[in-house]
């Protein structure tokens, strides 16, 4: 049933304000020492991985974090008292597996939902007294699945699990070069011969996905390069399927399902996996803020140092040019080897590193970097479940199977997707915005007073600047956001007078909150041009960079965006392998 207005406003008022904080780095209110070994620029939570394998290796660590909590854009706050966001991101399946062991998060505090079912999209069709709007569940039975499917294609539904085996195989392909630095052309071309040995060696994952791809490598080829509809259309017929799976080839990219390359960025989010099980989505217990605490109670205990609300205002070099540090926005300068920045590249080496330091052609190739983001988040608090004509709830009001989905709405048809697309390219807000909806509570009640739950609407596309050169503003803002509503209300009727708060994230607002660039959750375009050997820019792609000393390691540099730990990690270990031969 939902919450009472009476009985709500008592869990508001018991509930304690503002974000979610670990209370176990209460320390990082302190004054920081003047010298450590390494200096991490950032608590995003590639930075806090960073750290945390940098001080399991015995070297002396601090990070210095902007806002008054840590996790970047894996957060947990409390924006509507009573009620925990995962106010940017949202879901769980990227970070590597090896993560979690090495860095023992289950010990300090790691709890995990996985979704089984993992996505449902309802149908927008006129409901009939014998038979309610179509939808289309899937998860990891796969006969279910061919079931769901065959109310849309009885072909597509023998197609599916063949399609899900060519996918895990090019899965399979992919994964080892995400756990160490693209190829060193540079050091193989100009480096001392322990550099060239070395270069040498890391060639190694690229032959091991060439030799588990085989013949199917074309294919490979063509799922890294054609626009994702081609691909689709190759293996089935059926719109609603299409459109679904498309919303992965998109989400977070200012591109189309027939934007040649969009391929990739599906497969970026299918490489994932949660306790053994591959491509597996869940939600973390206490928001995706519990992660970063997790990844940072492991840092601490290991002895790293985490500062919040310290401001890093530069690199600071000496009059030889060497790094010697950084300096905090109060003047406090803190010395160091080596510093790691887990900011984006943009902010990294045109904001905070001295510009005489680096190389004019490395520093227009930065400046260039395509950070255009199609993303607008909305955090909702709800005082009871939507309710969907395609799936009606329970009388109890409980959460059905399909509540804890990646809902996608506006997702019949890849038209849809691609004119939503078409409508930010000319500066304007989708008039039908593809939306994924997502209800964390339905799983972890613990976000939100009973009976209550919080959603995330990740939306788009919505265009930095609008047309003609507007900014957003309040009005703006509020229109757009009533806009998705009015589009969830058409497949859930009762949703709007269910709201009890709102938190709405334009790309300027991502970009002022969060330090994304242009609002990109990826820091820069996942686009073929600015991937593996050339993330950020080519010849600097393996966390290095021109000025000796500084490293970059946040989703700016390979692999790439979304929730993973794998440009901390790998960042880490090429750190520590440096700091051996300084």
């Amino acid at each position: 049933m939902a919450a009472s207005r009476q009985g709500l406003r008592r869990a508001l008022r018991s509930s304690s304000p503002g974000p979610a904080w670990s209370r176990a780095h209460a320390e990082a209110r302190g004054r920081p020492k003047p010298e450590y070994d390494a200096v991490v620029i950032g608590a995003g939570h590639n930075g806090l991985v960073a750290a945390a394998y940098l001080q399991r290796l015995g070297v002396n660590t601090a990070i210095f974090e902007r806002r008054h909590v840590i996790g970047g854009a894996a957060v947990t706050e409390e924006i509507i008292p009573g009620f925990k966001f995962s106010r940017a991101s949202y879901l769980l399946s990227l970070l590597r597996p090896q993560i979690y062991t090495d860095l023992e998060l289950k010990k300090y505090g790691l709890r995990l939902h996985l979704r089984n079912p993992y996505s449902f999209t309802p149908m927008l069709e006129e409901p009939t007294m014998s038979k309610a709007p179509r939808s289309l569940l899937l998860g990891t039975d796969v006969a279910e699945n061919q079931k769901q499917i065959s109310q849309f294609s009885q072909k597509d539904a023998q197609a599916f699990p063949r399609y899900e085996e060519f996918m895990k195989r090019l899965v399979l392909a992919i994964n080892p070069l995400l756990d160490a630095a693209p190829v060193d052309t540079v050091a193989l071309q100009h480096g001392s011969l322990l550099q060239r040995l070395r270069a040498l060696a890391s060639i190694g994952p690229l032959l091991k996905a060439g030799r588990t791809l085989g013949a199917q490598l074309p294919h490979c080829y063509q799922v890294l390069t054609a626009p994702i509809s081609n691909v689709l259309d190759h293996w089935f017929e059926s719109e609603p399927l299409k459109a679904t799976l498309a919303t992965d080839a998109v989400i977070g990219a200012m591109s189309s399902p027939h934007t040649p390359g969009s391929g990739y960025v599906l497969l970026h989010h299918v490489m994932g996996g949660l306790e053994g099980t591959q491509g597996a989505w869940g939600y973390v217990q206490g928001g995706m803020g519990a992660l970063s605490d997790a990844i940072a109670c492991s840092a601490t205990a290991h002895g790293a140092s985490i500062f919040t609300e310290k401001t890093v205002a530069k690199v600071q070099v000496n009059s030889e040019g060497r790094l010697q540090g950084v300096v905090l926005q109060d003047g406090l300068e803190v010395r160091s080897r080596v510093v790691l920045s887990s900011a984006p590249p943009q902010v990294t080496f045109l904001k905070l590193t001295p510009q005489e330091c680096l190389p004019e052609a490395f520093v227009r190739r930065i400046s260039q970097l395509d950070t255009k983001s199609p993303v607008t988040k909305i955090n909702v608090a709800v005082d009871r479940l939507p309710n969907f004509l395609a799936a009606p709830n329970a009388p109890t009001g409980q959460p059905l199977p399909h509540h804890q989905c990646s809902i996608h709405l506006n997702c019949e048809d890849t038209l849809l997707l691609h004119q939503a697309f078409e409508d930010a390219m000319d500066g304007l807000p989708s008039h039908r915005p593809m939306i994924e909806l997502c209800i964390p509570s339905s799983l972890d009640p613990t976000l939100a007073p009973p009976g209550c739950h919080v959603i995330s609407l990740f939306t788009q596309y919505t265009p930095y600047t609008l047309a003609e050169g507007r900014a957003w503003d309040e009005q703006e803002r509020n229109a757009y956001a009533d806009k998705v509503f009015d589009c969830v209300e058409a497949y859930a009727p009762g949703f709007k007078s269910s709201v009890v708060g709102r938190d709405v994230l334009t790309p300027p607002d991502l970009e002022r909150v969060f330090g994304l660039p242009g609002g990109n959750i990826f820091h820069c375009a996942m686009s073929l041009d600015q991937l593996y050997f050339a993330r950020p820019v080519p010849q600097y792609s393996g966390y290095r960079c021109p000025l000796q000393g500084l490293y970059l390691c946040g989703s700016g540099a390979h692999p790439g965006g979304g929730v993973m730990g794998a440009a901390g990690r790998n960042a880490a270990h090429v750190v520590f392998q440096d700091l051996k031969s300084m």
